[in-house]
Parts: C-alpha cells; structure tokens; sequence
C-alpha cells in the first residue's frame, strides 16, 4: 500500500504549504534502486534525504515547477555558515514539483505532483568535470515510480559551469527570519 505523507515546506515565494497529491517517500521508505547510466551515482546515495532541511526554494519559470533545496548536515552547515566551497561529503537535492491553485486561497499556488528528483554530492576522488569535484543525478518521475534521465548529466555539468564562481551551485541559503 503506498502512502501519502504531507510535507510542510518553507518557501519565500508561496507560504508553508502542504504537498497532499502525490505519493511521496516516507522516513520508513526505500529510496528506489536506480542508477545513473554513466557516473553511476544511485538514487541510494541520497537515502533519508526526506530528512535533509530545506535550505532554498527556486520556482522554475520555464518548466513551471516549483523547487525545494534541501541539504544532508555537511551542505546544510556550510551553506549556512556562508562557506565558499562546500566540503566533500556535501549533498544537495532538488526535488521538483508541478504547481496547481490552492482550492482554500485561488490567489495561491501550491506544490502538487514531483516531476523530479535531483542531487548533487560533493566527491573529489570521483568527480572532476572542468575542477567541479560534484558528481549530478537526476531521477525523473513517471506513473510507475521513478527512472533515471534518458539525457544522462552532461546538461547538468554544462549547467552548473555557469556559476563556478560560487562553487558550481545556483543556491544560497535563505534565512527563514
């Protein structure tokens, strides 16, 4: 039996909302077992990231998504602290969402169905691409759970070059106060 877990999420852009559509991984859930085809990063590297804090929203304009940034400890740690480059061991994800109106409030959107579920970890030893040291995954969701993306991460890697200044990543902290 699949379970619906509501998730308060933390936004600047739209208030503490409660996602209640779509099946979404308990504490108690297994990550699925899947694998990016080429760098081999699993969806198993970021177990218990249900439990990671949310660190940054973006809303995705040309996708029509809402996204929230959530980081393991070591990320949250450095990102709060400010920190230019982020420690090994750091893992940020970036779960996805389509948006609908909230039925209570028209004038609102809400989170409502997960398109996606990306992270990035921070692995020197593995990961090199033009002196990045992240290694990217990105696991799309479909009717019948979750797959890894067809396009693989060159996009990803491409991407994220455009903000190597800031250590390959588009997100900064944002305080909630």
């Amino acid at each position: 039996m699949k379970t619906v877990t509501k998730v308060l999420l933390s936004t600047v852009v739209v208030s503490s909302l409660f996602a209640q559509s779509d099946v979404y991984l308990t504490d108690n859930s297994e990550v699925p077992d899947l694998i990016m085809p080429k760098n081999k990063l699993a969806f198993k590297e970021i177990a218990g990231y249900q439990n990671y804090k949310i660190i940054a929203t973006h809303f995705r304009t040309d996708k029509n998504e809402i996204r929230y940034i959530l980081a393991n400890p070591v990320a949250f740690n450095a990102l709060a602290h400010h920190v230019k480059v982020m420690p090994e061991g750091s893992k940020v994800v970036k779960i996805g969402w389509s948006v609908k109106k909230m039925p209570t409030w028209p004038g609102a959107l809400e989170a409502d169905k997960i398109q996606r579920v990306e992270y990035m970890v921070k692995n020197s030893k593995k990961f090199n691409h033009n002196g990045d040291n992240w290694g990217y995954a990105r696991f799309i969701k479909t009717k019948d759970g979750y797959k890894p993306w067809a396009k693989g991460t060159q996009s990803c890697i491409a991407c994220h070059a455009s903000v190597n200044n800031d250590d390959y990543l588009f997100t900064h902290f944002q305080k909630t106060f």
